[in-house]
């Protein structure tokens, strides 16, 4: 899948739309995702991220089994591109490679804070009440925390026999993930760059004049 990254990367750059600043504005809104998408000959490239929210309903750390399932799920949903970024039929497009992941930021801060938690326990094993609630307090904290840096990613790569007629994108996303309510896309091809916005009410995307 790497690959094809280098594409996306330097047309985002250098059209200013930096990735990592549009990471850090977005990814956290509910219901909010993103979709940069660049066109380069025969090659359609996607990187997409969503709030944990928007995908399985929640965002703190996953522990039970029902919640991993859950994440499971999402995650073979999401590596089906085709199913969730429908392009027109006639641009004949079909999926070369697709990735998908659940990414939770500050991974070693998580780390750090379970440890503390611990301690909290152990604390109150040995009658100091107070600690319990400190700990309580801190965990509810936790997650917040936790929340706000969890987000699915995946990237994806369709190759297109007929790319010029590549018109039009549905978005059955909407219908895959009740809790999703609007996509802001950046296309970048030949002509330039493009925003898009697609939501519930409006799952389609014109795509006609960019290329």
């Amino acid at each position: 899948m790497r690959y094809v990254l280098p594409i996306l990367a330097a047309t985002l750059v250098q059209t200013g739309h930096v990735h990592a600043e549009t990471r850090q504005m977005d990814s956290h809104e509910h219901g909010s995702g993103t979709l940069n998408i660049a066109l380069e000959g025969s090659t359609v490239v996607m990187e997409f991220e969503a709030p944990g929210y928007d995908i399985v309903g929640f965002e703190y750390e996953a522990t039970s089994d029902k919640d991993l399932a859950a994440i499971e799920a999402a995650i073979e949903k999401l590596e089906s591109p085709m199913s969730l970024f429908v392009p027109n039929n006639s641009a004949g497009c079909t999926v070369a490679a697709s990735h998908a992941s659940l990414m939770t930021e500050e991974d070693g801060h998580e780390e750090h804070k379970d440890h503390e938690h611990d301690d909290d326990h152990e604390e109150h094993a040995e009658g100091e009440d107070h600690d319990e609630d400190h700990a309580d307090d801190h965990d509810e904290h936790d997650h917040e925390d936790e929340a706000s840096h969890t987000e699915f990613e995946a990237e994806y790569a369709l190759t297109c026999d007929s790319p010029e007629k590549l018109t039009s994108l549905a978005f059955t996303y909407f219908q895959t993930f009740p809790n999703a309510e609007e996509l802001d896309i950046q296309l970048i091809t030949e002509k330039g760059a493009f925003a898009f916005e697609a939501d519930r009410a409006n799952p389609t995307v014109d795509l006609q004049g960019t290329q």
